[in-house]
């Protein structure tokens, strides 16, 4: 349903007013998606409910084949690009916001639940755990790797930056609004979790662990990442096998998203060989 609009001071824009203030301190049970791709796969290929979409005038045509795709009871503004950038408070040169509906988070325990196949089914699992990570950069990067390097799911603790942030969705290339997901608790109780749901726990480390390319990957297993620099605790370390990518050079450390890809695709190859 598409709406004209030509006023700053609509109140039905106003989930989209001022967004880069807003986002990181939205209580509203709602998220802002920026871009077409981002945006298409919130409609096409998303868990979360689209309640409207905010255009630029110059969009619209281009966007008629996914808006054809909306329930015809969701609306979608149209404004003048030189309107929509006053309201969202920047200069929004894709020119495309969608604003949708978040879903309720559970504990780590009922979501792993979710994910456990039967005993008697030999189909592997593997999670992505991030404990601390604060750059919406590096989650949203940790996202895209898991989607496309076949995790089935990823728990992150409360001391996660929000991968439903306008950037974290962005940088995942809109994976973070389709790869199951569970950002509750703290790293020592996502730890218990997991364990208790009998899944083997591989903490990267950049020193001291076993190689990565020597072990054998359990059928349900957890990667566990921390945040670059102070990387994971070590009361947290005691509780899993400290595994590492061995390097070549001086290089202390890996990018916190690139070590993950490289520990999901060892994986995955290895599962597969």
């Amino acid at each position: 349903m598409i709406i004209p609009v030509d006023s700053a001071d609509d109140d039905r824009l106003e989930p989209y007013l001022r967004v880069r203030e807003r986002d990181l301190a939205r209580r509203d049970g709602c998220f802002i998606v920026e871009g077409r791709v981002t945006v298409e796969r919130l409609i096409t290929g998303s868990r979360f409910e689209t309640l409207s979409l905010f255009l630029a005038d110059s969009r619209v045509a281009r966007l008629a084949p996914l808006l054809e795709l909306l329930n015809p009871s969701v609306p979608i503004y149209v404004a003048p690009q030189a309107l929509m950038d006053s309201i969202v408070g920047f200069p929004l040169h894709r020119g495309i916001l969608a604003l949708a509906r978040r879903e309720v988070e559970t504990a780590a325990g009922p979501f792993l639940r979710t994910l456990r196949r039967p005993l008697d089914d030999h189909s592997p699992i593997t999670v992505l755990g991030l404990i601390g990570l604060s750059n919406h950069d590096n989650v949203g990067a940790c996202f895209r790797n898991a989607a496309a390097l076949g995790a089935s799911g990823m728990l992150l603790d409360q001391e996660c930056c929000d991968p439903l942030y306008r950037k974290a969705i962005r940088v995942s290339a809109g994976t973070a609004l389709a790869l199951p997901y569970c950002r509750h608790g703290t790293g020592g109780e996502m730890i218990t979790a997991l364990s208790e749901e009998a899944f083997d726990l591989w903490a990267l480390s950049p020193q001291g662990g076993e190689a990565l390319e020597t072990l054998k990957p359990p059928r349900r297993l957890a990667l566990l990442l921390g945040a670059e620099g102070p990387g994971l605790p070590r009361d947290l370390l005691a509780r899993t096998r400290r595994v590492s990518i061995p390097m070549d050079g001086d290089t202390d450390s890996l990018n916190v998203a690139t070590a993950g890809a490289l520990a999901l695709w060892r994986v995955r190859t290895a599962r597969s060989a």
